[in-house]
């Protein structure tokens, strides 16, 4: 093996917290990094300042250091350990390699005679500084729009008049587009141009001729040291160049483009990866194609690492890029790895797919009041979705339904546009929801030549949305009596839910399930193999379809499932979805953590989830994996194929725990804490009721349907009054009140967006202090894990509160009524498992704001701070392995420790900044500090009125 055996020792730099741009694909390629390398029995050394994250899991690396991601915290670590060999720099985002660079300026590796592996700097300089990049493809032969860069306002000035426009601004040296722009006149010119100047670190631009209109692809390679090449996967986007590709909808394969084209784009790719430098290692290429018959092909960048789309490339796959580009780190070469899906084929082998993915991305608009919705070069999305499905179809409608905004999949569902100038206006100027709007324009019979001259979408996709619908139509003319077989099927292959099968027929959604079943329409599920089932696959990795019967020689009929049911006991574990404001990476941890935990009590784990950016939806993290939408048919069905002992909702946020309610009415059993006691917590009447029964105080209020009851409810309710829709996650729709007419104005925009809520009313405790508490409990006994003070003051969402664990400032009495309220609720909610308690404190008087009797957001930073594996217990406990008696807690931490909020703010400069009960922040990072005297606290303390925004 050529593996180099001077490697003992690895420094791995992780991404730091999630912000827009730059998510938790990195957890996800950062802990496949992490275990690849202690197979090859490698110390390990991770710095990484995100406590939400699997990857700073003190089971993820030999030393986990969650320090501030700066030069001063590496020479710490350097000097602890200096048996550190080199660093891996490339599997933690911009944000790694952009401190990798920096240290190396300062001569920190130098001097530490520390190697750097997995990249090469000359090549990150090519890539990063547009103008280098410009004339090396020059040089090689290889296309580019005409371009020009820029390091002054003058320059930019001249280049655009010998342009002309449309004009693309792309900001040298950022992340996730930041800083760039397509500049339609000269109007908006000077103010763009300004930005992207602003943007950049080296104030540089490059400003190319826009390729409006041009189609775009992304290829992810894989290089060794032998320079020996894969291409693991081909995107398409559906949008056309202009948009952000982690704004794009994206496509596996490639569907529009001719096989020639596809040749001379790989042999491009290559010849690209190696002219930018003798590196080993993932590598993504993006190019423009002309959407002529033509197909001129135009190469737009080339990321030398591994990037956003190698998650997404990954698990629509089964290969595992960031597992492999860090042995081939190492110094092995592809032809001595195993694929570790197959198990008997070489790393060697290209993946080939017999199934297509659609990658939908998940945006928060609604959290940003007043941004700019437009879809740019700018990325603006939190999240993303996956759908896998035996056609292109099939996997839009499983993308669509794991989107998680109230719609069942692409139209028949009643939500579609049906005014043609607002379908235009969504057309014209990309949104977020175009894709639905694309479906409304086919339905209102506007022709596809004017979508394709509006929106520049290959006509192939348009042509598969007209199908969509003529369908709908033709099923349409049928009731769910005359129905016939042919047809029910082909919708079902097509990916239409019952529930829309069920619109289009104007019947129950389970009259066209029941239908189904009489027809023997039932989902199959097919393994993600990377090999086109060529070879035989050991990786229990499924996603689900529906398929024509086959008929043997003895008129036996059947469909072919390759998902092999075992007689071991079950549990399923559903997954949180994709990442959104409010619900992010810390619910993936936890059910990471309750897989594991399930596996340690014997159970076979099942994980049920559709965000390709996680560890959970790693193939080999539960014991079988299905790649399906969080969506009630398709978990329905998967429970009925596996026959569980019982389904985990507690860990996967507020997607899993609003499927608590059918489990419980189809009689599935839910592991942990009952639907009744989920349901008590959310019903703020009954909740109050059993508040009042346990003598424990809750500030005044009253429910509201309508804006004249609500201002009914005001008379009795002192202002300023906390207004908040009920069922919803992130604070989303929360706001303080001070005034009757705002009042009125808050509950009718509510009203408009989430339809026939129960409004909570609450008399806003102002200048009151919160503090938060998380405890397990097994129906007889609890334990709180941690109490935290929130040093902004009450009014603020908890998400977007510094927190201090422990709290630094509330005397024993406080903390006293605290741990009481927390006991007793815990234990009038029957919880088994995970609760969250919110408390205001006014007057040295402790009321409940809210309980959550599931994971929340906070466990995996009180876990982080601690040391103690707080899911992997509460998991053992839901499954009645445990009572919490059994455990032996061992807190650890000296002085406090600090969970910060970090913004996105930059993304939509518009928006109002302050701070209030609806969630913004997207990630955070956690900060240990000694004492309150250090100036890290000072600062936030002595800021934390400053947002305070009613």
């Amino acid at each position: 093996m050529p593996k180099r055996k001077d490697l003992k020792s690895i420094l791995l730099i992780g991404s730091g917290p999630i912000i827009i741009g730059q998510a938790c694909e990195f957890d996800y390629a950062g802990s496949q990094s992490l275990r690849s390398l202690r197979e090859e029995g490698i110390e390990t050394i991770l710095i990484n300042s995100n406590p939400a994250t699997i990857m700073t899991d003190p089971s993820m690396a030999d030393h986990v250091y969650l320090l501030p991601l700066t030069t001063t915290s590496l020479k710490q670590i350097l000097k602890e350990h200096p048996q550190i060999d080199a660093v891996l720099p490339t599997m933690g985002g911009q944000t790694a390699l952009n401190l990798c660079i920096e240290a190396q300026e300062k001569g920190i590796w130098e001097d530490h005679n520390v190697d750097m592996i997995g990249v090469d700097i000359d090549a990150i300089n090519i890539t990063e500084d547009r103008e280098k990049f410009r004339l090396l493809m020059g040089e090689i032969g290889v296309g580019m729009a005409p371009q020009a860069t820029a390091t002054s306002f003058l320059k930019g000035k001249e280049i655009a008049q010998e342009f002309g426009f449309p004009l693309c601004i792309r900001s040298s040296f950022t992340l996730g587009g930041a800083g760039a722009a397509i500049v339609h006149n000269e109007e908006d010119y000077d103010e763009l141009l300004t930005v992207g100047l602003e943007v950049s670190p080296i104030h540089e631009v490059m400003i190319d001729k826009a390729l409006l209109g041009w189609k775009e692809y992304e290829l992810e390679l894989l290089r060794d040291k032998n320079d020996n090449v894969v291409i693991i996967c081909t995107i398409e986007n559906m949008d056309p160049m202009g948009i952000h590709t982690g704004d794009s909808i994206t496509v596996a394969p490639a569907m529009t483009l001719s096989d020639r084209t596809f040749q001379k784009m790989r042999d491009m790719a290559i010849h690209m990866m190696r002219s930018i430098g003798e590196f080993e290692g993932g590598c993504n290429v993006q190019f423009a194609v002309s959407p002529d018959e033509k197909e001129e092909i135009i190469a737009i960048e080339i990321n030398p690492r591994v990037s956003r789309s190698s998650a997404l490339a990954s698990k629509a796959t089964g290969y595992p890029i960031a597992k492999i580009a860090t042995k081939l780190a190492l110094g092995y070469t592809l032809d001595e790895l195993n694929n570790q899906i197959t198990g008997n084929t070489s790393a060697l082998f290209e993946p080939t797919l017999d199934y297509v993915i659609v990658k939908i991305p998940r945006w928060n608009f609604d959290k940003f009041e007043g941004s700019d919705r437009t879809l740019g070069l700018q990325m603006k999305a939190v999240g993303e979705v996956m759908g896998i499905g035996r056609s292109f179809q099939e996997a839009l409608h499983k993308a669509t339904q794991s989107l998680e905004i109230k719609r069942n999949g692409l139209g028949a569902d009643g939500k579609g546009y049906t005014d043609y100038n607002q379908v235009i206006e969504k057309l014209t100027n990309a949104s977020w929801d175009r894709v639905f709007a694309l479906y409304d324009a086919v339905a209102m019979g506007i022709s596809l030549d004017r979508i394709f001259e509006i929106t520049k979408i290959d006509m192939w996709y348009l042509k598969q949305f007209e199908e969509l619908f003529l369908l709908e139509k033709e099923i349409g003319k049928y009731d769910v009596g005359t129905l016939s077989r042919k047809l029910l099927l082909e919708a079902k292959q097509k990916g239409f839910a019952d529930r829309q099968i069920a619109h289009m027929l104007g019947c129950l959604e389970s009259e066209v399930y029941n239908l189904r079943e009489e027809m023997k329409i039932n989902r199959v599920y097919k393994l993600v193999d990377t090999c086109a089932a060529e070879f035989k696959a050991d990786t229990p990795y499924y996603y689900s379809t529906f398929e024509a019967d086959i008929e043997t020689a003895d008129g036996e009929r059947y469909v072919q499932n390759e998902s092999v049911v075992s007689d071991k006991k079950k549990v399923i574990v559903l997954g949180s979805g994709p990442n959104r404001i409010g619900q992010g990476i810390e619910f993936d941890y936890c059910c990471v953590h309750g897989v594991y935990a399930a596996q340690e009590c014997g159970y076979e784990t099942i994980m049920i989830n559709c965000n390709p950016e996680t560890v959970s939806t790693d193939f080999d993290t539960a014991d079988k994996l299905y790649f399906e939408p969080v969506f009630w048919e398709h978990i329905y069905d998967i429970i009925r194929h596996e026959k569980p002992e019982g389904v985990i909702v507690q860990l996967g946020g507020q997607t899993a725990l609003k499927l608590a309610e059918k489990l419980e009415r189809y009689g599935i059993k839910i592991l942990g804490t009952s639907y009744k006691a989920l349901d008590l917590a959310e019903d703020r009447g009954l909740f109050s009721e059993m508040l009042l029964k346990n003598n424990i105080p809750f500030p005044e209020f009253a429910t509201a349907t309508t804006p004249a009851e609500a201002l009914q409810v005001a008379e009795k309710l002192d202002f300023p009054i906390l207004v908040r829709p009920s069922y919803v996650l992130g604070g989303q729709g929360m706001k303080i009140v001070i005034n009757k007419d705002e009042l009125e104005e808050h509950v009718v925009d509510i009203l408009k967006k989430i339809p026939n809520n129960v409004l909570l009313l609450d008399h806003y405790l102002d200048g009151a202090i919160e503090a938060e508490a998380d405890a397990i409990c097994d129906g007889e006994n609890v334990y709180i894990i941690g109490i935290m003070e929130h040093i902004e003051p009450c009014g603020v969402h908890s998400g977007d509160s510094n927190a201090l664990l422990p709290p630094f400032n509330l005397g024993d009495l406080v903390m006293q009524q605290i741990k009481d309220h927390t006991k007793k609720i815990a234990l009038a909610l029957d919880t088994v498992g995970l609760i969250n308690i919110q408390f205001a404190i006014k007057d040295e008087k402790v009321y409940i704001i809210e309980a959550n009797p599931r994971a929340s957001r906070t466990v995996p930073f009180i876990a982080k701070a601690y040391k103690e594996p707080y899911v992997n217990y509460a998991t053992k406990v839901m499954l009645g392995h445990n009572k919490v008696t059994d455990f032996d807690f061992n807190p650890q931490l000296d002085g406090y420790a600090i969970k910060q909020p970090v913004f996105s703010f930059n993304k939509f400069p518009n928006v109002d900044k302050r701070l209030g009960p609806e969630m913004k922040s997207t990630g955070e990072s956690i900060l240990f500090i000694d004492s309150l005297k250090d100036d890290a606290f000072y600062d936030l303390y002595a800021r934390r009125r400053m947002y305070l925004s009613k």
